[in-house]
């Protein structure tokens, strides 16, 4: 394999070298733990959540003196809050009571101090509680989400934000709540919209880099875009996204493209673009999904003369990737597939469904009702899957949308990134099971345990250099189960840890000056331990450090084509395509 490139900073002044490593990384980071309904994936059941909140009267029931002594505490921050002198306020940074009048209004800082109280006591309780570890965790879910939803920021009478518009707009503002509030309940099932999409069209000012489809299928159509560099590398990039949403949140505008930026880096880009499934399509599974991304590389091979590719695997995309590297490498062709690149996945399954929060409800009776569910209907809906997400960060996703579009009378924002998240795909009832199935068998760290058309996985027989990106917020794919992709591949693949969540730390562009990322080779056996080893930080994008990257392993440069396709796989129609536009 080859070696990790020296890294070079995307801004390299003297000062920034002198500049220490962001506090937020000096130590050690700590798995994000998010408050989630389990995971996209799945649909918990009202019997689950009772369970769960049962975990909360056992831990009262084990220690009762441990829970008389914190509602006392509690009781006792009550008499503080009454007599002015408590010091509970809410961290800086949360921007539900950044309202001037939370602290100058005696009534409302009693009010958020007590609720603080009441949150932090609760916590602290749990913390100490004689509970096992599910139980733990399932009490801290329903008191996490328990606290968000009771916010006295949520409700009219106590957000001094929106009774300031009531008062201002004579009550136009609630009129207008009560009107967005009763579209959502009829049209996107009770939850308020995330976003106004209207501006943003598909084709026209988002997906707008150059290329054409060179192959429709019944299950995808393959993109080829057009260099814009007048000499290219031999080898082209095949790129996997997922199959949970359309392919161009890599192409939302010019100026955050990471397809423009491949373009502009002299690598021949071919791009999967998967077809929004119904529910007659409900047979199509990880194995249907792993032969589509052959079809997709002997096109591209072919039409570039190259003997292999390199690949790209983002999130479940990169899932597909490595049950396709396993069937090539079982049946003796891994020669195709020289270099890969992966981000934000995680393909060792106890890192998403292990002792984290988001397999706290990831019991088998839960994964087999989630499989009977999907199956009934054929599909898993967009809408189900952008819910689970919602539920996942409900503070950033709910609440703040609640108050926005309910209790300020508000539009939601135009924001391409959510408007492109609102643009929802399907996924077929048999690839959700087999994505359920990873969950439970594990088989990318588990040999045999996983047939893809008939051959059997065995992760430790592909030979691929990688690249792994793992985000440092990223509440969907934690960034140490993505260290632990890099691992899968040998102690020479590079892991880049970037300071963003799960999308953020993919639409990374030069120019953002809070932009940072740590890279190294991925030889330390814990992520921990590689975070501590990694060094200084880099300031600005990882994109750049990645270009080098692919780069020293695309081959060797060559006249770029003056015409997209070939002879024998003509361009059909010009990007974004046509399967991208069904809903």
């Amino acid at each position: 394999m080859n070696k990790t490139p020296r890294i070079t900073r995307s801004t390299d002044t003297p000062a920034k070298r002198r500049r220490a490593a962001p506090k937020a990384l000096q130590e050690p980071l700590k798995t994000v733990s998010p408050a989630p309904i389990a995971t996209p994936l799945l649909r918990v059941r009202p019997v689950d959540l009772l369970g769960a909140s049962g975990a909360l009267f056992k831990a009262v029931g084990k220690t009762p003196v441990k829970a008389a002594r914190h509602v006392g505490s509690f009781l006792k921050e009550l008499g503080n809050i009454v007599a002015g002198s408590s010091s509970v306020a809410p961290n800086p940074k949360d921007k539900r009571f950044c309202d001037p009048a939370w602290q100058s209004n005696a009534l409302l800082r009693g009010l958020l101090q007590s609720y603080l109280a009441g949150n932090d006591e609760l916590s602290r309780f749990i913390e100490e509680a004689q509970l096992d570890a599910r139980d733990k965790g399932r009490a801290r879910f329903i008191a996490a989400q328990l606290g968000d939803a009771l916010a006295p920021s949520n409700l009219l009478l106590t957000n001094p934000t929106a009774l300031r518009k009531l008062l201002d707009t004579g009550g136009m503002s609630i009129v207008k709540g009560i009107g967005q509030f009763s579209r959502d309940l009829r049209h996107n099932g009770g939850m308020p919209m995330q976003v106004d999409s209207a501006p943003f069209k598909v084709g026209e000012n988002v997906a707008t880099a150059k290329g054409e489809v060179v192959l429709r299928t019944e299950m995808f159509e393959l993109l080829q875009f057009a260099p814009t560099t007048k000499n290219v590398h031999a080898r082209p990039l095949v790129m996997s996204p997922p199959q949970i949403n359309k392919y161009y949140a890599i192409d939302l505008s010019p100026d955050k493209s990471l397809i423009k930026w491949i373009q502009d880096s002299g690598v021949q880009l071919f791009v999967v673009s998967w077809r929004n499934p119904t529910s007659q399509h409900r047979d199509w599974g990880l194995s249907e999904y792993a032969l589509c991304l052959d079809q997709a590389v002997d096109v591209a091979r072919g039409i570039t003369g190259s003997a292999d590719v390199n690949m790209w695997g983002s999130c479940s995309g990169g899932l597909t990737l490595a049950a396709y590297l396993g069937w090539l490498a079982a049946r003796g062709e891994g020669a195709k597939v020289a270099n890969t690149s992966w981000a934000v996945c995680v393909l060792d399954m106890p890192a998403l469904f292990g002792d984290t929060a988001i397999g706290l409800f990831a019991t088998p009776a839960v994964l087999r009702a989630a499989k009977t569910r999907s199956q009934c209907k054929g599909t898993l809906s967009g809408q189900d899957i952008a819910r689970m997400f919602a539920w996942m960060r409900p503070n950033d996703l709910i609440w703040n949308y609640w108050v926005n579009n309910y209790l300020l009378g508000n539009k939601p924002p135009a924001f391409d990134i959510l408007a492109w998240n609102n643009d929802s795909t399907r996924l077929p009832a048999k690839l959700h099971a087999d994505y359920l199935d990873l969950a439970q068998h594990n088989p990318y760290s588990n040999p045999g345990a996983l047939l893809i058309a008939g051959e059997p996985i065995d992760m430790s027989k592909v030979k691929v250099s990688a690249y792994v990106i793992g985000g440092t917020t990223d509440h969907i794919t934690p960034w140490q189960g993505c260290y632990g992709t890099a691992r899968l591949f040998g102690e020479d693949s590079t892991f880049v840890l970037s300071n963003a969540g799960h999308l953020q730390s993919l639409i990374n562009p030069p120019g953002n000056t809070k932009s940072y990322f740590y890279a190294a080779a991925a030889t330390a056996t814990d992520p921990e331990s590689w975070l501590q080893d990694a060094g200084e930080s880099h300031i600005g994008s990882w994109w750049p450090h990645w270009r080098q990257w692919i780069e020293q392993r695309s081959g060797d440069s060559q006249p770029a084509p003056r015409k997209l396709g070939s002879r024998k796989y003509p361009p059909l129609y010009a990007a974004p395509g046509h399967y991208i536009l069904e809903r």
